[in-house]
């Protein structure tokens, strides 16, 4: 590939120089040719101004055209043209060729009239009468296009010549130095981009160029980056979920050996346990799935035009159970009236069932969680603030991670699979909205979500 590159570079190079010297000899020689056919001419001219010139004086020292065949015959040999002259009665007086005299010439192109060289008494300036037409036969057309080749070749043939030849060396020069600062970088990128194939996601490109190349190379270390952060959560991911699958089954294997071994009894007591830690199973397993749908873009939503206040309050009513018992106050505040929004309303009531179980998790008696929604525009942005422990400033921008949770010394039983809050980010976007936290550690935390109006969304739905 490399060589290749570099072959044509050599080969555009070669054919530029070449294309330009040829353009530049067929313009000089076009040039040559007009004035070698422009030279022909006027010294046709210049030949017949003489022949009149020698006739006129011929004509003034005889009076008559007696005697003049030698000297026509001589011309007509010295330009190789046949010439005739005629009297004012238009009879040949002369032929080069020798041709019949005394007879009337009838020729296809007109002759060139002699006038007398002295006025005659009674004739006004310029209207002489001729005294004879002088006929030259159009000269044979020379070879102009070989001719003009020839001096063309003669003259400058030798510098095209050279000047091809060391422009053909600087190009070779040229692509040397042009190829070796192409083929860097794009040696490089492939090393690096065999590397990348490999699995190995360290490499970078260092390429300080602005041009292309250059933007070439961000664009590859961007990919490498985005590439490596994806295969580490995707390592976390399989490790995370090992994790946490491993805690319930482990619990439910222990039922089921001590139950097998009659260290205690399959009573209501102990199914329920059971039941408890298959349901935290199989809420997880729901979750995963949900979060591949997320990441493959293939998750499902319903959208219809909905109240969103509506699916605020079951969502409220059906976690008030929960929070009541934990000594937590749930409520919502929502204006008289809302606009209809386009959205799937399991979907959001699933957003906001993540966000008051977060809520409750995170506060303790006595504390206070409330829902409110207004309009902001084309949106409707419904938050959930609480009054809980609140968030540390440097967890917060990790929470809508996968699997992350601000305090590690939590369980699942209390902390949830540690899903939630990505989901719901994940349902949201795919609302076409966009979700967003705040938080004053100890003082509480607010998370806000944004839905379009049903006037302003052009719902696809898959």
């Amino acid at each position: 590939m490399i060589r290749s590159l570099w072959f044509r570079l050599l080969a555009a190079f070669t054919l530029v120089v070449i294309v330009t010297i040829g353009t530049v000899f067929f313009f000089i020689n076009l040039a040559t040719q007009s004035e070698i056919q422009h030279f022909s001419e006027r010294i046709g001219q210049a030949r017949a101004s003489r022949m009149e010139s020698e006739l006129d004086a011929y004509y003034f020292r005889h009076g008559s055209w007696e005697g003049i065949q030698p000297s026509v015959e001589q011309w007509g040999k010295l330009y190789g043209q046949r010439i005739v002259l005629t009297d004012a009665n238009s009879t040949v007086v002369a032929d080069s060729e020798g041709g019949p005299l005394g007879k009337q010439y009838n020729p296809d192109s007109p002759g060139r009239p002699l006038l007398p060289p002295w006025q005659q008494p009674g004739q006004p300036p310029g209207q002489q009468p001729a005294i004879g037409t002088l006929y030259v036969s159009p000269e044979p057309a020379p070879e102009v296009g070989l001719a003009s080749l020839q001096i063309v070749y003669a003259a400058v043939g030798r510098f095209f010549l050279w000047g091809g030849l060391i422009a053909i060396a600087l190009a070779t020069l040229l692509t040397l130095f042009l190829s070796r600062r192409i083929l860097a970088p794009v040696k490089a990128l492939t090393s690096a981009a065999k590397r990348l194939g490999r699995g190995d996601f360290s490499p970078r490109v260092k390429i300080e160029d602005k041009s292309e190349l250059g933007e070439l190379a961000r664009t590859f270390n961007s990919m490498a980056s985005d590439l490596e952060r994806t295969e580490e959560l995707r390592r976390n991911l399989v490790a995370d979920a090992a994790h946490e699958l491993r805690t319930p089954l482990s619990n439910i294997r222990g039922y089921l050996e001590a139950i097998r071994d009659g260290v205690i009894t399959p009573d209501a007591t102990t199914i329920q346990s059971i039941s408890e830690e298959v349901a935290l199973l199989s809420r997880l397993v729901e979750d995963l799935q949900e979060l591949a749908l997320a990441d493959a873009d293939e998750l499902k939503i319903a959208p219809q035009t909905e109240d969103i206040s509506k699916v605020i309050q079951q969502a409220v009513a059906g976690m008030r159970v929960q929070a009541t018992a934990k000594g937590v106050s749930l409520s919502s505040d929502l204006p008289t009236k809302l606009p209809l929004v386009k959205i799937d309303p399991h979907r959001i009531s699933q957003v906001l069932l993540n966000l008051l179980e977060n809520a409750v998790a995170h506060t303790t008696k006595g504390d206070n969680i409330t829902v409110t929604a207004k309009t902001q525009g084309g949106w409707v942005a419904v938050t959930v603030t609480d009054t809980g422990e609140g968030i540390p400033p440097k967890e917060l921008p990790n929470i809508f991670e996968r699997f992350y949770r601000v305090d590690k010394s939590r369980s699942r039983a209390t902390g949830g699979s540690g899903l939630g809050l990505t989901i719901a980010k994940r349902l949201v976007e795919a609302h076409g909205g966009k979700i967003e936290a705040k938080s004053k550690l100890g003082r509480g935390s607010r998370f806000t979500f944004t839905l379009p109006v049903s006037e302003k969304i052009s719902a696809k739905v898959r």
